[in-house]
Order: structure tokens, then C-alpha cells, then sequence
């Protein structure tokens, strides 16, 4: 039988088996893939790329 794969969680470092049965991966636990998220949500993690016309943080245009 083969030795799975293992990945590092990406939220705390806990080496995670890169199998089917682990529903959570990359994840370790539910636990670690939710911080995860949060951490997009507040924007903390972002996909660097350029900045599109009208993409800016001012106010938005009245209609």
C-alpha cells in the first residue's frame, strides 16, 4: 500500500494526507478552512494583478 501524499495546512502548518478521504484538504479541519475564508473576506489574501478603469475604492457614481 502506498504512503499517501501530505500537504501542509495552510492555516496552521498540520501535515494533511492529500486522500479522498479528507474532506477538508488542503485544509487539516473544517476549523482551518473557515479562518481561511475569513481571511479573504477581509481581505488579508488577495490575487495580485492590475487594477481595472473604474476599480478604485472611491465612491460609486450617483444614477
Amino acid at each position: 500500500m502506498k504512503t499517501p501524499v501530505t500537504v501542509p495546512c495552510p492555516t496552521c502548518g498540520k501535515a494533511v494526507p492529500w486522500t479522498a478521504e479528507q474532506r477538508h484538504r488542503p485544509f487539516c479541519s473544517d476549523r482551518c478552512r473557515l479562518i481561511d475564508l475569513g481571511e479573504w473576506f477581509e481581505e488579508r489574501h488577495r490575487i495580485v494583478g492590475e487594477e481595472r478603469p473604474g476599480e478604485d475604492d472611491s465612491e460609486p457614481e450617483e444614477r
